[in-house]
């Protein structure tokens, strides 16, 4: 009888804590959750992420705090999250880098593709190339025309060595046969900055944190990089458009939570996000940034990543850029 007693004790505990897993996740959040950026702020992710962060905690009554952990073309923040404990309490956004790095980096600290839950691709957008107003460039053929004058003595700045931006610059050098110093920042902030302080000449950044100092003359929008034309600028081509016919290099954004994460907290985060991505407040500031709304289904994001992980392993392999520790 003892016996018998500990199993049916033992088979009613297993089957509590069973049950007890949708309960947590009906609870949470039941405390603040942090979403780790990683990278500085100012950039077009950080931007996107606080417009995100504020919308979840207005719809959920609990706070979403966002961490800037920049460092490693966002490789240690995103390997904080892919150590965290898998609660729903800490979260990651980012950018490309999460697919270029798998091809960048000679030692990931992570899988990008088993240590994550994929929530939502956040939304889609371009980038901008912008100069100092001091330099005599005002058209992407001007720019040619310039570098090819002087080989190697104009630069560009970017969010980091292997990010989206570096990428950006080495396949516009490679299709326009150039030769400019490549200047790494710890994030598309800084890199702004040091554009605007005339520390560097161009730079490749989201039109999210370029649209503004490009209105009110701080940098000169020369061209941006999708296939498009950016409605808040319209009167700045494409690079396409300017003479480097077939250029084209988008961005986008995406949430995450770590492995392990119960199924019912990462659809309840996916609901949410969709709610707050579509909201007509936060569409109309991603507009205005260059932006489109996502919030593509779990599913539909892993696949996402799973093609941009190949897309960028051949475009890096192509370009000869040698990987990074």
């Amino acid at each position: 009888m003892n016996f018998e007693s500990g199993i049916r004790r033992a088979l009613a505990i297993a089957v509590a804590c069973v049950l007890a897993l949708p309960a947590a996740a009906q609870t949470w959040p039941a405390r603040p959750a942090r979403i780790i950026v990683p990278f500085s702020p100012g950039g077009g992710v950080d931007t996107v992420t606080r417009f995100l962060a504020q919308k979840l905690s207005e719809q959920t009554g609990s706070a979403f705090v966002v961490d800037n952990r920049p460092g490693g073309a966002a490789v240690l923040g995103t390997e904080l999250v892919a150590r965290a404990a898998p609660d729903g309490y800490t979260l990651l956004t980012s950018a490309p880098e999460f697919s270029i790095n798998p091809s960048m980096r000679s030692k990931l600290p992570y899988d990008p593709l088993k240590d994550f839950a994929f929530i939502s691709q956040l939304s889609a957008g371009q980038f901008m190339l912008a100069s100092h107003p001091s330099v005599p460039v005002k058209t992407v053929k001007q720019l040619i025309a310039l570098a090819k004058a002087r080989p190697g003595q104009l630069n560009y700045g970017s969010s980091g060595t292997g990010g989206i931006n570096h990428l950006a610059g080495a396949l516009f050098q490679s299709m326009t046969d150039i030769r400019w110093v490549h200047v790494p920042f710890k994030g598309a902030g800084p890199a702004t900055i040091g554009l605007i302080g005339g520390h560097i000449d161009f730079v490749f950044a989201s039109t999210t944190g370029l649209v503004g100092p490009a209105k009110t003359g701080k940098v000169r929008a020369i061209a941006v990089t999708g296939p498009t034309r950016f409605a808040e600028l319209p009167e700045v081509p494409t690079i396409a458009e300017s003479g480097v016919p077939g250029y084209n290099v988008t961005g986008w954004y995406g949430f995450y939570a770590p492995a392990g994460t119960s199924a019912e907290i990462v659809q309840r985060l996916h609901a949410e996000t969709r709610r707050a991505m579509h909201s007509p407040d936060l569409a109309e500031k991603l507009a205005k940034t260059g932006n489109v709304p996502v919030a593509s289904s779990p599913r539909e994001f892993v696949a996402f990543i799973r093609a941009e992980i190949e897309k960028w392993a051949k475009v890096i392999k192509d370009s000869g850029l040698e990987k990074t520790d």
